[in-house]
């Protein structure tokens, strides 16, 4: 019994059973206990301990497994030579080569079968974003097309004959890994578009010139080539009979041809700068160069140590945001209007919408992947029920819901901020420019409330996501709504009274309208005011409930009244074809008459005053034209009437019976302006 219990207490013997599910009686008390109980009770000096420990041994077993090397590669080595013995080594080579030709000679096929798409994709023009993203995505589909021939000829026809089980493997393991290596060389080609030609240049996704884009294209295909091959050669050593140490020692000394690769980038790789005017101080591009290499190394030893968590902490915090950076640059890059060269143009909705979705795409992917490298089962998370996996579990749903509500907010903000800065598509008193003037009305308000809306609907969620029971709090925030109705009826009746307003059409930005004694040119709204730019300059704030009426002086036309006076003895008729003439020549007029609706014409006689008779002119204009207009007019009619004899009159006074005098003059004067009641 004495020994079941000290079986029990072993931590290997524990966690085999926590797997299984298994509970263990404690080992001092005997009483049933959860397996996990002593992990649960571990510090966190305990855990790094254990940690430490299994590197350690990791290390020393990867030590003892150095002498044994040779011995294990003459073991492998000798089970190869069996394999291929079987079916002969010249036949094995002839196979392996026919296939290969096989491959290519179906890829050849395939690119004469399709000549005239390929000399279509080479001649074509990419002069705007739609056949730029055409292009772009017929040659990479032709691409991939080229590819999948040769997968079909070449693996196809190998899995068609019987092998070895060993050598099939082998065969199948490494025509795999070409495949890959030319899966991405495709995808690089179609990002970096290596080739130096006008069209790769305007095909390019990646921002980037020509000898940049050859270098990367280069290294990333060296990179790729050398991890799929050393990849596919670590796999398959199992097969062979090596050992776990002997495998992974391969792997980490493979493991230094990529590091070589990514010191190699450090240190040549094309900056800006090396094509620009100025150029930084080299210390400066050194001082990059060596953090680079550190980290590349750094990498490279957490792998060999066993510190996998630490491996990929440390890719996705560097990887994380420069493939944000880039596909920032690219998206803005390869959707960048025609005859725009810079890598920012171009920020259209689909430019938005595509960038925020790739981001929120790379973030949930850097996510799994860290939860993958640190061995964390998502499935368990979503099925436990313990509050730290429904914490975790929450998070995670959290974190989506913000990155799409981000994608919506982004998408819709510019849909409306370019519907607003759009330019005019006709006549300010057109349909079509009445229409716009709506929308830049109302659209700045439906902004505001679509934020306020995302912004509410993503804290419920996020919250109901975390476990917060949210029908209480709604149900509170309804009786506190209540009550804050009450306590500010005020700005609960300015923000009805603007719904209202604006419903009603009663103004737009850019009109001049008067309400009591504010009155001013419509520059913005808010949820619950309006600001109002008087003629003279000051800027009227005004809540939408104290505008009352409106009276809207810039829609549709204005008649404007003139008045003018003249002496008894003037001839009426003669003054009507004088205004007639006057208002031909305001019609005629190249700056005047686009904004006169109806032309200058005389009402007739107005009143008989007391020194002159009256006349009432009226003109019908655009709003606001008719001040420039009036002015005109007036000018006009002075100079008629002076050229025709006509006078106009003011108050005179005329002394009969001898000569006049100042004081008879004086007394006159008084009669018709009378002086002004002193106090």
């Amino acid at each position: 019994m004495r020994q079941f219990l000290d079986l029990l207490a072993d931590p290997a013997v524990r966690d085999w059973l926590t797997q299984q599910g298994v509970a263990a009686k404690s080992a001092t008390t005997g009483v049933p206990a959860p397996i996990d109980a002593p992990a649960a009770a571990a510090s966190p000096s305990h855990d790094l301990s254990t940690r430490l420990e299994k590197i350690r041994q990791h290390v020393a077993g990867l030590a003892a497994a150095v002498p044994t090397l040779p011995a294990e590669f003459r073991r492998a080595g000798a089970t190869l030579s069996r394999e291929i013995q079987e079916r002969g080594q010249p036949r094995v080579l002839v196979l392996v080569l026919g296939f290969v030709a096989l491959g290519f000679g179906a890829e050849w096929l395939f690119r004469r079968a399709t000549a005239g798409l390929r000399a279509w994709i080479g001649a074509a023009e990419a002069g705007t974003v739609g056949a730029r993203l055409r292009l772009i995505g017929a040659r990479f589909g032709y691409d991939l097309g080229s590819l999948a021939i040769f997968s079909l000829g070449s693996i196809g026809a190998f899995l068609a004959l019987e092998w070895p089980a060993l050598l099939r493997e082998l065969v199948l393991g490494y025509l795999v890994a070409f495949v890959a290596l030319r899966l991405a060389l495709v995808i690089s080609r179609a990002l970096l578009a290596p080739g130096g030609s006008r069209q790769d240049g305007q095909l390019r996704i990646v921002p980037t010139d020509d000898g940049a884009a050859r270098f990367w294209y280069i290294r990333l295909g060296i990179f790729a080539g050398w991890f799929a091959f050393g990849w596919t050669t670590v796999q398959l050593l199992d097969p062979l009979g090596l050992a776990i140490p002997t495998r992974q020692i391969v792997a980490y000394v493979l493991g230094l041809g990529l590091l070589a690769i990514g010191i190699e980038i450090a240190w040549r790789r094309p900056r800006a700068a090396d094509r620009g005017t100025l150029r930084p101080h080299r210390r400066i591009g050194s001082v990059t160069a060596w953090l680079l290499s550190a980290y590349f190394a750094a990498l490279w030893l957490f792998w060999v140590i066993g510190a996998v968590g630490m491996f990929w902490i440390g890719v996705v915090l560097v990887g994380l945001p420069a493939a944000i950076r880039v596909t920032q640059r690219s998206v803005n890059h390869a959707l960048r209007p025609a005859g725009e060269a810079g890598a920012e143009a171009g920020r259209g909705v689909l430019a938005i919408g595509l960038e925020r979705a790739v981001r929120a795409a790379l973030i949930i992917g850097a996510a799994l992947l860290l939860a993958r490298g640190l061995h964390v089962d998502l499935g368990a998370l979503t099925a436990g029920d313990s509050p730290l996996t429904r914490l975790i579990r929450g998070a995670i749903n959290a974190v989506i819901i913000i990155l799409l509500a981000d994608v919506a907010w982004h998408v819709l903000r510019t849909v409306i901020n370019r519907t607003i800065a759009a330019p005019a598509a006709g006549k300010p008193d057109s349909e079509a420019g009445r229409r716009q003037a709506r929308l830049r009305t109302l659209l700045p308000i439906l902004r505001n409330v679509i934020f306020i809306v995302l912004l509410v609907m993503v804290a419920l969620m996020v919250l109901s996501s975390l476990g917060v029971e949210i029908g209480p709090l709604i149900a509170g925030a309804g009786v506190v709504g209540v009550a804050i109705g009450f306590g500010a009826q005020t700005i609960v009746k300015d923000i009805i009274s603007g719904m209202f307003f604006l419903l009603d059409d009663a103004f737009r930005v850019g009109e001049y309208v008067q309400s009591g004694s504010y009155k001013g040119t419509v520059e913005s709204f808010s949820l619950r005011s309006v600001k109002l730019r008087h003629h003279r300059g000051p800027l009227f704030t005004v809540p939408f409930g104290e505008l009352g009426a409106i009276q809207n002086m810039s829609r549709d036309w204005v008649i404007d009244k003139l008045s003018v006076g003249v002496t008894y003895d003037t001839n009426l008729d003669q003054v009507k074809k004088l205004v007639k003439q006057i208002g031909r020549q305001l019609a005629e007029d190249p700056d005047m008459g686009p904004h006169i609706l109806e032309t200058l014409k005389m009402q007739g006689v107005e009143q008989f005053g007391d020194f002159a008779i009256q006349i009432r002119l009226k003109v019908m204009t655009k709003p606001g034209e008719q001040f420039v207009i009036r002015r005109r007019a007036y000018a006009l009619i002075k100079t008629a009437f002076d050229e025709n004899g006509i006078k106009f009159a003011f108050p005179t006074v005329q002394v009969a019976g001898g000569e006049p005098s100042v004081a008879a003059a004086q007394q006159g004067l008084e009669l018709v302006h009378p002086p002004a009641a002193t106090a």
